[in-house]
């Protein structure tokens, strides 16, 4: 997957995203090893299984006619698009509330003053399906498990990883997209590849975003003492940068728009 003028635009738009680029004497790269993989999917209470049965069924859906596929090609490999979602909902249609974490490209991240990526995009076609309009909050990572499950959010997306323990809590729809965890380090790191962080004897401080799988699995592999937790991705960035990290776990896609927007 490559990098775009689409995805680095909308990045730089970012206020904390747009930050790092100040700093670009310290210049950052993803190791070529993937940290790990996972699969992203929508959550939804255990108790709402009517919703989460329509939501596969629209999944499916948009699947088969190809829409899934236009959505993510947009936003990661710049392929023009040819769809527009929400325009003929009926004024007096339900709400369909979505929660998110909107500093996460190319899945939700802001244009202006709205939000757009992967999962908006997703999320406004499946509305469309269910004839509701749709309504996105953005709302801190941590906050949106619990929120859907106490009903003050329909659903939860925000390329967010189905792991046995968030499914005690909530259900999870199919998957819509797939992810790779990666490690972002500086050009003049000691870490060279994924195994260095877990090799006998290694003390290296991770980065990462606050509840996110990165959180989870390094504190599962490290030990809560080598991991520093942070509101969001590019707060992790710009600890590494300042050199208060040694890496920054993050997915993926994010990892190289931080990387891009800071070396410029």
């Amino acid at each position: 997957m490559k990098k775009t003028a689409r995805i680095l635009c909308a990045v730089l738009a970012l206020a904390m995203i747009a930050a790092l680029s100040s700093c670009g004497s310290v210049k950052l790269k993803i190791l070529d090893s993937a940290y790990a993989n996972e699969d992203y999917a929508i959550c939804v209470a255990k108790d709402n299984t009517e919703l989460l049965d329509k939501i596969n069924k629209a999944l499916a859906d948009l699947k088969s006619e190809g829409v899934v596929d236009k959505i993510v090609n947009k936003y990661i490999s710049g392929a023009s698009a040819d769809y527009s979602f929400q325009q003929n909902v009926a004024s007096d249609a339900k709400e369909l509330v979505m929660a998110t974490n909107a500093a996460f490209p190319p899945y939700e991240y802001y244009e202006g003053s709205k939000i757009i990526g992967i999962d908006a995009d997703l999320a406004a076609a499946i509305a469309d399906k269910l004839g509701m309009k749709l309504v996105v909050e953005d709302v801190e990572f941590g906050s949106i498990i619990g929120g859907v499950q106490t009903g003050k959010y329909d659903m939860g997306m925000a390329g967010m990883t189905v792991t046995d323990e968030r499914k005690e809590s909530v259900n999870f729809s199919d998957t819509y997209a797939t992810g790779i965890q990666s490690v972002i380090v500086t050009d003049k790191s000691k870490i060279t590849s994924v195994d260095d962080l877990s090799a006998d004897g290694a003390k290296y401080v991770v980065g990462v975003q606050q509840d996110t799988t990165g959180d989870i699995y390094a504190t599962d592999d490290f030990g809560d003492s080598r991991v520093i937790r942070y509101n969001k991705g590019a707060d992790a960035v710009q600890a590494l940068i300042n050199g208060k990290v040694d890496c920054v776990i993050i997915d993926n896609e994010p990892a190289k728009a931080f990387v891009a927007t800071n070396n410029g």
